[in-house]
């Protein structure tokens, strides 16, 4: 794999080679990543796995028409012929009036922000299936864990290269480390499975394997025997684990693209009161060793932390520069790049502020309502807003959380769902996004 400095350097030759080739405008970002799995299962070896992947996306402009086309083969000869074919397509191409790259004077340039996000040690495979048996053989000592799907440690390296025909030039690189665990509880038709998993830029930022563990196996256990809930509305509360899921719905609507195509149930609600007064969602793209931290955006803008909510209201669309245009806005510094096409949008690391009230106290006047461990598909309508989702967990009976239920569903409208929520104080900072117990009144629980 190539170094992050060889790696802008490969991706200021193809936009070299683009502009040789005709185009008038381009950008060149190339993708590598490598990595290392071991899994075991009743305590013996079940997979290794080693994966390593190296491509290169190039979009062209010619006037106001583009194209976008990537590659694997980095040979000199195939990134010249990728540049002839891109810049084809794009004389072939309908104009675009909102194409081009990034405003020029909004380019980001070095030195970035020091986010830490590369670990220099890196685990043998031997250390990995020690993780990984560690992590199982917690989970199996559980009382109650019957059978054991497995446990998993990985490590991993990747690099991002940008650059661009107007003075962009850029790359970083990332590591990765993760430990999980998944383990059966029970007999029979009663059998409940549950799991954890945790990833991190260092290896020592994750918990120890026998924690990750034992977690899954009373995870599992607590599933057991799980009861029916009778339908209708009612509180429901989200568990840490589940509730990131609501602002990732969230995040998805403020997408200027979607804002641009008016297929966003936000449309027209930029400044609007969504959230209680108070509530605070803050993006940090600067996070140290941050899951999603960045120094530089897909385009070559800088990124910075924000506040995308602000006592309860949106403040920003996430716009890349077509969906500014579009807009009539500056772009936020918010492109992503994926493989070929053009940009999508991305946000850094994400947390919701946490309230005042314990978990405990969140939910202690609630005489009947649903605690959500788990989602299950994806009934979410990101153009309406409408909700609605398989779940399990548990019953809060009296303010307190009392027996394991499963096969119901929860739904109601995200705005609806935004303006009832309510966080507790138990925030914690090891996902992408970063939320504490969530409670929100007057959800419709369907079961029997």
């Amino acid at each position: 794999m190539l170094s992050p400095e060889q790696a802008k350097d490969r991706a200021q030759d193809l936009v070299e080679r683009a502009r040789r080739a005709g185009a008038d405008a381009a950008d060149a970002a190339y993708g590598a990543s490598s990595a290392e799995a071991i899994q075991v299962r009743l305590g013996k070896l079940e997979d290794v796995e080693r994966s390593e992947s190296e491509h290169m996306s190039l979009r062209v402009f010619t006037g106001q028409r583009s194209a976008s086309i990537g590659s694997s083969d980095l040979s000199p000869a195939a990134l010249d012929e990728l540049a002839a074919r891109a810049v084809a397509m794009a004389r072939a191409a309908p104009e675009d009036r909102y194409a081009g790259l990034a405003p020029e004077e909004l380019l980001s340039h070095a030195p970035w922000p020091e986010l830490d996000l590369i670990d220099p040690a890196e685990p043998s495979p031997p250390a990995l299936r020690q993780r990984a048996e560690e992590a199982e053989d917690a989970a199996r000592a559980v009382r109650g864990v019957t059978n054991s799907d497995g446990a998993t440690a990985s490590a991993g390296f990747g690099i991002f290269a940008l650059a661009t025909s107007h003075g962009f030039a850029g790359a970083y690189g990332a590591t990765s480390h993760s430990t999980s665990a998944s383990v059966v509880a029970g007999e029979g038709a009663g059998k409940q499975r549950d799991h954890t998993s945790r990833q991190a830029r260092h290896a020592e930022d994750l918990p120890p394997p026998r924690e990750i563990g034992e977690l899954a196996g009373t995870r599992a256990t607590a599933r057991l025997n799980p009861g029916r809930v009778k339908s209708g509305p009612m509180p429901v509360v989200f568990d840490s684990r589940v509730g990131g899921t609501l602002l990732g719905h969230l995040i998805g609507a403020m997408s200027g693209a979607a804002i641009a195509r008016r297929s966003s149930f936000l449309l027209d609600k930029l400044g609007e009161q969504l959230f209680p007064a108070g509530t605070t969602m803050v993006e940090d793209p600067h996070t140290r060793r941050g899951l999603r931290a960045r120094p530089f955006d897909g385009e070559g803008l800088a990124t910075r932390a924000r506040n995308l909510v602000e006592d309860g209201r949106i403040t920003t669309w996430l716009l890349d520069s077509a969906s500014a245009r579009q807009l009539g806005l500056a772009p936020t510094g918010h492109a992503a790049r994926s493989g070929g096409g053009a940009p999508g949008v991305t946000v850094g690391d994400i947390h919701l502020a946490a309230g005042p009230l314990s978990p405990a106290e969140l939910i202690a006047d609630i005489a009947e309502g649903i605690y959500v461990t788990e989602l299950i598909g994806q009934g979410v309508n990101g153009v309406t807003g409408d909700y609605s989702r398989g779940a399990s967990g548990f019953r809060i009976v009296g303010g307190e959380i009392a027996g394991p239920v499963a096969e119901f569903t929860v739904a109601g409208n995200l705005l609806g769902i935004f303006a009832g929520l309510t966080p507790a104080s138990d925030l914690e900072w090891y996902r992408a996004i970063n939320v504490p117990t969530l409670r929100v009144d007057g959800m419709t629980v369907a079961g029997d």
